[in-house]
């Protein structure tokens, strides 16, 4: 509880004081080499919508309405605009390395209500016609665009990927055939069998993944292709498909080829797998392997524009699954290792809560699971996101905290859109998870707006401080944690893994005494401060920390 006290104290008075391949490099214009891991990632997480707004031409198409309940219409952010975020350097600023988008494939036409007021498709999850963008994000031309202009600034793309279901039925959007979905049973989560042959929630149509008996492609995209014009092209791109495969024409098999060919088109880095343990977990090594072919493909007819050649990445939502159960998800009757499936990473969800814990407490743990029994596998910690209602630091009076928390816990880190501008989880007005996805605050950056005592562009500051800190250097999600000392709460990050050496030192503050070093770095050693861009060098094996600040990154500039 003293560390717990004393960590809390320290990030008060920064706020109020400053105002297989899995490595990679990436060379900037000023020559800056940053070497990647994704078990180092730094992923920002946000719902294409919800984002910035780069095309008001394409705001209200397919005869959609702003008449939706709180916050459940479209509301303007599309794949422009997060291309212009990226050439304006606000990614490279915040540290980030990868983006994952939400599935950008045509949603349902129409609404539905499932009890908060008309909802429509939004946020990406109900797939209406996966071979086609949707019009409110923009173009076919709009993502690929956006993914070659991450790629130039060195920067990953994930795409999130929904292969359990199709969108709600509606007025306008008829059910997919019989021998596709199921609408029945309704999932009732205790146990495999109720959990995943069977409908997630009743709105949601259930595609037939176990389903043996070969399918047509459904009448109603044999018409919409037919009036828009690429009937031929999509024939007989299956055709081609399950010739080269020799995969029969099951259901998962169509959605499997539809996904992987935005890998084929557009050299996307990897996925985001969208209720995974909703699924058979064979499937996912299927998928996998169709991936790896489609992102090797375009490779080898785009090598200059490829950004390294790093294996694809797979990471999975399996809703629930915490680090402490290493490998494994408990379904309650049974237990499935879904890295066994070709997943690089799961999404942590145990995170949220361990952030109440005190630093070092969750440090340590993370570093002996993932550089012990998980080495060479990772998890995707995050604070806040887009269907979980219990985020850490909910009404965001802990902001500080939960930068510092996050991004310096060993792991892969998800940024949710809007944490590091302090965005509003509790939106008034709305209902169910729409409070979560409200739109990006950036008139309270432009503003200079205060919140719970502290300025919206101060927060900006602390998040980049520590996101561009831990992006050049990987020993920082990736390394052995080592605490020093607990006053001042002192520890170091070493890391030599294929290739790549680096080492860190992170101090949470005030020393009263020049450090040892000597373990880590050599006599003469120049080393940054990242938090305050000042630079020490090591004497006689320490380092004289001259600042009266609570938090220093220190490591050797790239």
């Amino acid at each position: 509880m003293i560390m717990r006290h004393f960590f809390i104290i320290a990030l008060f008075l920064i706020a109020s004081c400053n105002s297989n391949k899995q490595v990679e490099e990436y060379s900037e214009s000023k020559n800056i080499q940053a070497p990647f891991l994704w078990e180092n990632a730094t992923v920002y997480f946000m719902l294409t919508d919800r984002f910035y707004n780069g095309d008001p031409t394409n705001d209200t198409p397919l005869g959609r309405k702003q008449d939706g309940g709180p916050m459940r219409s479209f509301m303007g952010g599309d794949l422009k605009g997060i291309t212009m975020k990226i050439e304006e350097g606000y990614f490279r600023d915040l540290g980030v390395n990868a983006l994952w988008i939400t599935p950008p494939v045509e949603q349902i036409h129409g609404f539905t209500d499932e009890g908060w007021g008309k909802t429509y498709g939004y946020h990406g999850y109900w797939a209406r016609d996966w071979t086609n963008i949707d019009p409110n994000y923009g173009t076919m031309d709009d993502l690929k665009e956006m993914v070659k202009t991450a790629h130039n600034h060195g920067i990953r793309v994930l795409l999130d990927i929904v292969l359990n279901h199709t969108g709600p039925v509606t007025s306008t959007d008829s059910q997919w055939p019989d021998d596709w979905v199921r609408t029945e049973p309704v999932c009732t989560h205790d146990s495999y069998e109720h959990a995943v042959p069977c409908a997630l929630v009743p709105n949601l149509p259930d595609i037939k993944t176990e389903s043996t008996i070969e399918v047509d492609v459904p009448a109603f995209l044999i018409d919409k292709w037919e009036k828009e014009g690429r009937l031929d092209t999509e024939m007989k791109e299956l055709e081609a498909f399950f010739s080269r495969t020799g995969y029969p024409r099951l259901p998962k098999y169509y959605i499997i080829k539809w996904l992987t060919d935005y890998v084929r088109e557009m050299g996307i880095d990897g996925f985001r797998v969208d209720t995974a343990k909703h699924l058979e977990a064979y499937i996912w090594g299927e998928v996998y392997k169709e991936a790896v072919q489609a992102l090797n493909d375009w490779r080898s007819e785009n090598v200059d524009s490829k950004l390294g050649d790093l294996d694809f990445y797979m990471v999975g939502e399996v809703y629930g699954y915490g680090i402490q159960g290493e490998f494994y998800y408990d379904y309650g009757d049974s237990t499935v290792n879904f890295f066994d499936n070709d997943f690089k990473a799961l999404i942590n969800f145990s995170f949220k809560a361990d952030a109440n814990r005190d630093p070092e407490d969750i440090f340590s743990e993370y570093s002996r699971i993932l550089n012990g029994p998980m080495a060479d596998y990772s998890v995707v910690n995050y604070v806040s996101s887009h269907d979980d209602g219990g985020p850490f630091d909910l009404n965001r009076e802990r902001i500080f905290e939960s930068a510092t928390k996050l991004i310096l816990t060993p792991g892969a880190i998800q940024i949710y859109y809007g944490d590091e501008l302090a965005r509003t989880l509790t939106a008034e007005g709305t209902k169910g998870d729409a409070h979560l996805r409200s739109f990006m605050n950036w008139e309270d950056l432009v503003n200079n707006t205060e919140k719970n005592g502290y300025k919206i562009p101060q927060v900006l500051e602390h998040w980049q401080k520590l996101g561009r800190f831990r992006n050049e250097h990987p020993a920082v999600g990736a390394g052995v944690h080592e605490m020093i000392s607990s006053d001042p709460y002192l520890f170091s990050r070493k890391l030599k893994r294929r290739g790549i050496t680096d080492q860190v030192l992170v101090c949470m503050g005030i020393p009263d005494q020049p450090l040892n070093v000597k373990d880590l770095f050599e006599d003469g050693t120049k080393l940054k401060d990242y938090y305050s861009d000042k630079t020490y060098r090591v004497k006689d094996g320490k380092i004289n920390l001259r600042l009266n600040q609570e938090l220093y990154l220190l490591g050797m500039p790239l």
